[in-house]
């Protein structure tokens, strides 16, 4: 059993970096508009990110250092800081879509307007990150986050034209220009810088050591690849129940649509209380992230393994994330929108993000004979042609499209 949930900051990390509030639309619409054509895409972007994870999960490991951390000190505190500034915005334009999406959750459970329940979730979350151990937290909501599985289940009842994962070109009415733009919002979804920075200090927060290099790999190619899947099953219903009927999809409770048409009201319940995990799941680690990365560049005390008062500036950092991301939401701004926009922006800081994770993979100051072997290395490099691919073309599609319009 302590094996078995050793394994939940790879769930926790791939569940809420791969069905956030943004990506569970994101998948439905493009499943609605382009049935099964983009499932390579999270193909591809499991992969991917399966790369870059197992990197930093063994930097953490060997090193006893999170990425970031070594980050600085390997390329130096400018080109740090320009990845921390970046990567500190998006991380931040995630959080408060995320909290957007817990209300939205709340909303779709109670009916009450889903602004009410913004400052109600950022303080459950300050509270939990807070008060709550490391462990807890990726153990509980990890775990509560396979309620999702019955969304992946429902594609198979609803029987969607899995004929159309072959189907690599857009369907009559749509054209590429708006094809790509899905694509790259999918993949950069996949990537999200901050998964990989979260995966990492989470590494060094449970004191993994070269010894736990199996561990690592366990938590990297069973919980990335489980994300995956719950994100085709997002795709997959969609494409069953809204593609054939040409209906986009743009709000939370028809993504989880298909959950009560396939199972009735034990399916919806369950789909929504899976969509409420995935997403707290998702506020916590972009909270954490945010924290980890400002206190990592400044040689701060950090991380929930101490005491509020031994870090409080780490904290200080969280706190101030959320009230950012909630004056932010409390604007009205759609927190759908926000997480889109995200996406194409997250896109164009990929290869800020993972440049230099494969320069400090193969430093053998910090691993050792631990460094990337040529698989690991030809692998990093293909994928760092994809994210600069990804960055040239995301906003000259963005404008084409007018946001996938």
């Amino acid at each position: 059993m302590k094996r078995l949930l050793a394994v939940t900051l790879g769930i926790l990390t791939a569940i809420g970096g791969f069905v956030d509030i943004g990506d569970i639309v994101s998948t439905s619409e493009a499943g609605a508009r382009f049935g099964l054509s983009h499932a390579w895409v999270l193909v591809v972007g499991v992969i991917g990110i399966c790369v870059y994870a197992e990197m930093a999960g063994r930097v953490a490991a060997v090193s006893g250092r999170p990425v970031f951390d070594l980050v600085r000190e390997r390329l130096g505190p400018r080109v740090a800081l320009v990845n921390l500034i970046g990567s500190y915005l998006i991380t931040v334009a995630t959080l408060g879509a995320e909290i957007g999406g817990v209300a939205l959750a709340l909303q779709l459970l109670n009916g009450a307007p889903y602004l009410l329940w913004v400052p109600l979730v950022a303080v459950l979350l300050w509270l939990a990150l807070w008060r709550v151990r490391f462990e807890t937290l990726e153990r509980v909501f990890g775990l509560a986050g396979l309620a999702l599985i019955v969304v992946l289940v429902s594609a198979f009842s609803l029987g969607p034209d899995f004929g159309g994962v072959t189907h690599l070109t857009p369907p009559a009415g749509e054209n590429w220009p708006t094809y790509w733009f899905f694509a790259i919002a999918l993949f950069a979804s996949a990537m999200t810088p901050y998964e990989v920075f979260f995966f990492s200090s989470g590494g060094v927060e449970e004191r993994w050591t070269a010894r736990d290099l199996n561990l690592s790999r366990v938590n990297v190619f069973l919980g990335f690849p489980l994300g995956g899947l719950l994100a085709f099953g997002f795709l997959a219903t969609s494409a069953a129940v809204f593609h054939p009927l040409g209906v986009r999809v743009d709000t939370l409770g028809q993504a989880v649509l298909p959950a009560g048409l396939a199972y009735g009201q034990i399916g919806l319940a369950l789909a929504i209380i899976g969509v409420f995990a995935a997403t707290f799941g998702a506020a916590m680690e972009t909270s954490l992230s945010a924290g980890y990365t400002v206190a990592q560049y400044f040689g701060w005390a950090w991380g929930k393994m101490l005491r509020p008062r031994q870090a409080t500036r780490f904290h200080l950092v969280v706190l101030v994330s959320i009230l950012i991301a909630v004056a932010a939401l409390l604007t009205t701004i759609d927190p759908i929108q926000l997480t889109e926009y995200m996406l194409i922006f997250s896109a164009i800081a990929l290869p800020l993000t993972y440049l230099p994770i494969l320069v400090v993979a193969n430093d053998r100051r910090y691993l050792g004979d631990k460094v990337n072997g040529r698989f690991a290395n030809a692998l990093g490099l293909i994928y760092l042609v994809i994210v600069v691919a990804a960055a040239v073309a995301a906003i000259p599609l963005m404008v084409m499209t007018g946001m996938g319009g």
